[in-house]
């Protein structure tokens, strides 16, 4: 049979489309069946390269093992086998395979690298570590081989190993643009952000136009709070792949933190059509709802979030603060208890509701929600203080002693705490205390007397405390 003397052109790889390789691949196919191989092997070693770089896993795996029936022999016909084996997830086999490749070549560095991907893919990690430092001692400039140490120690999470492979494989190569942008997520993933930030920025001078590569850049910027440059690197992660839905939530993230809120909203409305089951988008865009007072709005968007995910407890929440800043108290409670029964650490759930309970008038109700934030958090301070103040208002004196005691061991310096104490001991008639307190609240903080003359007009006809505001005076 012949066949297109094209395909046997030394610069076709230069021109050749996805549907021209298939052609290809179906004109091997042609041959193997016209029992045509051995005159035509370097023709099918050639388009088994194709198929490595055009993903045609089946075709190519017709073709190695048509290989193999001729040249059993052949350590590259086993290896490519292996390749494709990887790429089909069957990684015992093709693990046999790269066996086989070393076999027949114990110095293939290419079958080293190949075999340990196979290895880890079988939870084989020290064999795989170990084939890959067979490939060093073999080839020790070898920046694919760096480089797949660091994937190796990057999947264990053994990050600082991982970059030091990834540092080895771009002094070799400075070019290797995988491996910056590995050493990119690793030095983000250590808080390392300057170094984050100038591995992205070497992967995107060697590939500019990769859309993840800015959309990283702008991750990195967002962390290190320089909002502005975060939406430039996502503007030009959207330009290169305007339906990249991540860029389009994190630039609408980082426009609400710059303070455009109605930008903020456009670009969430963009990500939620493009990916209309994200709860966290919702949520984020209630946010910036409420940011611009737009509660129904805020609303409809915590809404929509639960209706993704019913246990998404800061969705209740917001959307009980929302209910209770357009006066749907009874709805707002309603919030807030599911809230509560939801988690297993509901702190802020029960301060809101007591808060509430507080603005409603029901003191006793709201004085157990906050005993409950503080019960879950006992250096929640607001929690006590609040606390400690209602206990006050309900006439539950020396339980507001307490309450306020606790909050001066979590803020020692915290005049008004003292300042209350000294109220509550004057109404027990414990004089003595009440000027102790009294004496720490103005050393604290002199614009209390102020605050004390006006509660108690009465002190000016007294000498003793004439005489502690003057021994306080500022």
């Amino acid at each position: 049979m012949s066949f297109s003397e094209d395909y046997l052109n030394d610069d076709y790889d230069s021109y050749m489309d996805e549907n021209e390789a298939k052609s290809k691949t179906n004109t091997c196919r042609e041959l193997i069946d016209n029992g045509q191989i051995l005159a035509n092997i370097d023709f099918i070693e050639d388009t088994i390269q194709l198929c490595l770089e055009f993903d045609f896993i089946e075709d190519g795996l017709y073709l190695a093992d048509a290989l193999l029936e001729i040249v059993p022999y052949n350590a590259e016909a086993w290896q490519y086998k292996g390749i494709f084996l990887n790429n089909s997830f069957v990684f015992d086999e093709a693990y046999k395979c790269f066996q086989k490749a070393l076999s027949l070549n114990p110095n293939d560095v290419e079958s080293f690298i190949n075999i340990s991907i196979a290895e880890d893919n079988l939870g084989m990690f020290d064999d795989a570590v170990e084939s890959l430092n067979k490939a060093l001692a073999i080839d020790p400039n070898n920046e694919e081989t760096f480089f797949s140490l660091g994937i190796l120690y990057e999947k264990k999470e053994r990050l600082q190993e991982a970059i030091d492979y990834f540092n080895n494989a771009v002094k070799i190569d400075t070019e290797y643009a995988e491996a910056w942008y590995e050493l990119g997520y690793c030095y983000e993933n250590i808080d390392q952000l300057g170094s984050a930030l100038s591995a992205y920025e070497k992967y995107l001078d060697i590939i500019p136009d990769s859309f993840t590569g800015w959309y990283n850049k702008g991750i990195v910027h967002l962390r290190m709070e320089q909002y502005d440059k975060a939406i430039n690197a996502f503007e030009l992660s959207i330009a290169l792949k305007e339906d990249f839905a991540s860029s389009w939530f994190n630039i609408g993230f980082a426009y609400s933190k710059n303070g455009k809120f109605r930008d903020s909203i456009r670009a969430y409305k963009k990500a939620y059509e493009l990916d209309p089951y994200d709860e966290t988008l919702l949520f984020n865009m209630g946010q910036t709802y409420e940011e611009l007072g737009s509660y129904q709005q805020a609303i409809k968007c915590y809404t929509e979030a639960l209706k993704l995910d019913a246990e998404y407890y800061e969705a209740y929440l917001a959307r009980g603060y929302c209910y209770d800043a357009i006066g749907k108290f009874q709805l707002a409670l309603k919030d807030f208890n599911t809230a509560i029964s939801i988690t297993g650490n509901p702190e802020d759930a029960w301060y809101a509701k007591a808060d509430l309970e507080y603005s409603l008038g029901k003191l006793n109700e709201s004085i157990q929600s906050y005993k409950k934030a503080a019960e879950i958090n006992p250096a929640n301070f607001n929690a006590w203080n609040k606390l400690a103040e209602t206990l006050y208002e309900t006439g539950m004196w020396l339980d507001s002693l307490k309450a306020f005691d606790q909050c001066i061991n979590l803020k020692p310096k915290h005049a008004g705490s003292f300042y209350s104490k000294a109220k509550i001991n004057f109404l027990l008639s414990r004089t003595h205390d009440a000027i102790e307190c009294l004496k720490s609240a103005f050393e604290l903080d002199p614009n209390i007397k102020n605050e004390f003359t006006r509660d108690y007009p009465e002190v000016k006809s007294s000498k003793l405390f004439i005489k502690l505001l003057d021994d306080n005076k500022s």
